[in-house]
């Protein structure tokens, strides 16, 4: 079940939130949006329902052991990362593995053909995150295994994220308030990310699928096109799911942290990786980057791991390590001109003379760097991912291509196009600004409750259509 299907919207939620509202009892609150959650998470797959009460046992009964032993903290902690990534490893990784054994060392092992448990990336994590704080001391042991299983099962963040740190929710599990500017300011961020996801990211879809279909036929322009439209397509996407996760929070209560930070205005790869999927950013800076020494000693190798298990965790396929190494490689160069970089008093007065320049081609950088690697994202191989690429820079392709540009953009797509370049900027934000000034405050609401219901209305009538209706983050 996704969050912009009719029965979501038109059934599901309807539902829990009647359910949710009727007491005013926060245990019976958290029972209903537990069992909610369950019928959430299988509804499609009520076959690996075991597997998220598994997680959830094995990091309830961990976060118990470790705060009532004194000796062999560390053995258990170990223990539990190990159960949580070998339950990963075997539904996410197991088959990938197989397949690069059978191909380097030309065994031929038959595939199990799993079938990947939807979220389980995300699941996995939270629970390692708070079986790792409560080892550190960071948080307090949950000794409420309704609570935790609340906490890692809630439907909002289940399948998709934002990665929810246990400390950031953990007063809310016990004591929530919603007030109506909470509800309403949920709705608000609902319907953002629902015309997020099905008007700009579900239109850039079709786009991009039919120009991957004709691979073959592309010529650069429309190679060119389907790496914008993709780009598009990824960010909407999934930050479209995350703002609708959040919105769906803050109407039970919940404080969900921001996801994504308009990535595409960076102006360097470090800087998109602060902006960008900004939950696992930070997990993989709080568990792994600093536990390996940080800042502090071997820089270059810490990135270089972070790296590549951010490609990892994204997929079980080759495409993805290398999209990682390939965003890696740019953070390590970043890092290693930084260090390399004049005092602030002797830089002062070039950086002055050339901050326009700078800001333009360190924005076209980034994107640029950006744009080629969501390539290795979206290609099905390597070898398509190469062709692709050596099109898009005029050394492969066709000059005569069996459809135009026209053919991949109709009149819908465009305007859907342009909205989301411009949606990616800042200038809606200071458009705003300008507005807010200038008109009285009951002028701006008045005018932004209408674009929310534009939104929603044509939202909903590209939903009832039954219009194609994929989201890229499943698969993780």
């Amino acid at each position: 079940m996704v969050f912009s299907s009719i029965v979501f919207i038109f059934v599901f939620l309807p539902i829990t939130l009647l359910g949710y509202y009727i007491s005013q009892n926060i245990y019976i609150k958290n029972v209903w949006l537990l069992i909610v959650s369950l019928i959430f998470f299988g509804w499609n797959q009520p076959q690996y329902l075991w597997i998220i009460v598994a997680n959830i046992l094995i990091n309830y009964c961990s976060g118990m052991a470790l705060a009532t032993v004194e000796k062999r903290k560390k053995a258990i902690l170990v223990l539990t990362i190990i159960l949580n990534l070998g339950i990963l490893f075997y539904f996410k990784y197991f088959d990938f593995a197989v397949q690069t054994l059978n191909h380097v060392a030309r065994t031929h092992f038959e595939l199990f053909e799993i079938v990947l448990p939807v979220g389980i990336s995300f699941f996995t994590f939270q629970g390692m995150s708070y079986v790792i704080d409560v080892y550190r001391e960071d948080v307090s042991v949950q000794k409420n295994i309704f609570k935790l299983a609340l906490y890692i099962i809630l439907f909002p963040q289940l399948i998709a994220g934002p990665i929810v740190r246990y400390k950031d929710i953990e007063t809310e599990l016990t004591e929530r308030n919603v007030s109506l500017e909470d509800f309403c300011e949920g709705i608000e961020s609902f319907i953002v990310g629902l015309g997020k996801k099905v008007l700009i990211a579900n239109t850039m879809a079709v786009t991009v699928d039919s120009i991957w279909q004709n691979l073959h036929g592309n010529t650069c322009i429309v190679a060119w096109l389907g790496s914008i439209a993709y780009t598009l397509q990824i960010f909407f996407d999934f930050s479209g799911y995350s703002d609708m996760a959040i919105g769906l929070g803050r109407m039970f209560g919940f404080h969900f942290c921001e996801n994504f930070r308009l990535p595409y205005t960076s102006r360097n790869i470090s800087e998109f990786w602060r902006r960008w999927h900004i939950s696992l950013s930070a997990w993989f800076r709080d568990y792994v980057y600093i536990p390996l020494g940080g800042n502090h000693k071997k820089v270059y190798r810490n990135l270089a791991v972070v790296f590549l298990l951010t490609g990892l965790w994204h997929g079980a396929s080759w495409n993805f390590v290398l999209w990682g190494i390939w965003h890696g490689m740019f953070i390590l160069f970043e890092r290693y001109l930084k260090n390399g970089k004049p005092s602030h008093a002797e830089g002062i007065a070039q950086e002055k003379k050339n901050s326009t320049i700078q800001e333009i081609s360190s924005r076209l950088y980034t994107l640029m760097v950006v744009n080629f690697g969501w390539i290795l994202f979206r290609a099905p191989r390597l070898k398509d991912a190469g062709r692709y690429i050596l099109t898009m820079i005029g050394i492969t392709g066709t000059e005569a291509p069996g459809f135009t540009l026209r053919w991949y953009m109709d009149n819908w797509t465009i305007v859907m196009m342009a909205v989301g370049l411009l949606a990616s900027t800042h200038l809606p934000q200071c458009m705003g600004e300008m507005i807010t000034k200038r008109v009285s405050e009951q002028a701006v609401s008045a005018f932004k409750y209408l674009v929310l219901l534009l939104v929603l209305s044509l939202s909903m009538i590209r939903i009832v259509s039954g219009t194609y209706n994929p989201f890229i983050y499943f698969q993780f």
